[in-house]
């Protein structure tokens, strides 16, 4: 990762910026107002979550950040610099994995790297770095039909930081699992976080997931999303499972879902 020299926050860069972001499907009296007036900010090796009720755009909004849609209004600043569209400085992780059927493990973390054009030996090792973080040493060789949907996960995050983003970008990635799975899955994001110090933003509906793994939780309202609340989660220890029953943890765990309730309730009235 480059050393920052942008402006410093809290003793850390700011690395990823949203200013008064809209974003309108269609035109005239078909037009649809997805979000309006988005501010956000991520500092460096920051963990951020966004939470919202459904059709909030929490989805559109990421998709903007990742440069695969166009905002209306407002801008995204990455290291201080407006987002144009897709680059490899932000690796992007959804719901469904992605990867190549025809293809090994090695070889679809490998992929990106290949892209690039880095020789074979360098990206064999860094494949196999990224492959031993995410926990599946031994299985180099198998194909995505032999593993289980969380392996299969754990492939697409271990591809995606082959590439060295700037941003991890995570868009329920963890939303087709089952309950136990996702739970392995968050505390294995979250030990590989304190390893890497990678800087993530990370869209959920899950406010268990937003609490367990937050630096912040973004709470957006209902459509047009904004953000309605930012808090700042602080847990003692490690996370783990064990975190879920911790008394700050259910404090602000109410207080999310209090706010998604009235966004809702509001939602519903308003139709």
């Amino acid at each position: 990762m480059k050393k920052l020299t942008e402006e410093e926050n809290g003793g850390r860069a700011v690395r990823l910026q949203v200013r008064d972001l809209g974003k309108v499907f269609g035109e005239g009296d078909q037009s649809v107002t997805a979000l309006r007036d988005v501010n956000l900010e991520i500092r460096e090796s920051e963990f951020v979550m966004i939470v919202g009720p459904s059709g909030c755009g929490k989805t559109t909004l990421i998709n903007i950040i990742g440069g695969l849609e166009k905002q209306t209004s407002g801008e995204v600043l990455l290291d201080g610099k407006p987002i144009s569209g897709a680059g490899a400085d932000r690796g992007m992780v959804f719901q469904g994995y992605s990867l190549f059927p025809w293809l090994t493990v090695q070889k679809n973390v490998e992929f990106g790297l290949k892209m690039k054009g880095i020789p074979a030996p360098h990206r064999e090792s860094a494949a196999k770095k990224y492959i031993r973080l995410v926990g599946l040493d031994g299985f180099e060789n198998a194909l995505p039909k032999q593993l289980s949907g969380g392996m299969k996960q754990r492939v697409a995050i271990a591809r995606t930081l082959a590439n060295e983003p700037e941003i991890l970008l995570m868009d329920e990635p963890f939303g087709a699992l089952d309950a136990q799975t996702r739970v392995v899955m968050q505390e294995l994001l979250a030990n590989i976080r304190r390893k890497t110090n990678t800087t993530i933003l990370f869209i959920t509906h899950d406010i268990d997931e937003a609490v367990l793994l937050g630096d912040r939780v973004y709470v957006m309202s209902r459509r047009p999303g904004s953000v309605r609340a930012v808090l700042d989660v602080e847990l003692p220890g490690e996370r783990s499972h064990n975190s879920l029953v911790l008394p700050e943890f259910l404090r602000i765990k109410k207080q999310i879902m209090d706010m998604l309730w009235q966004e809702s309730n509001d939602a519903a009235m308003d139709r």
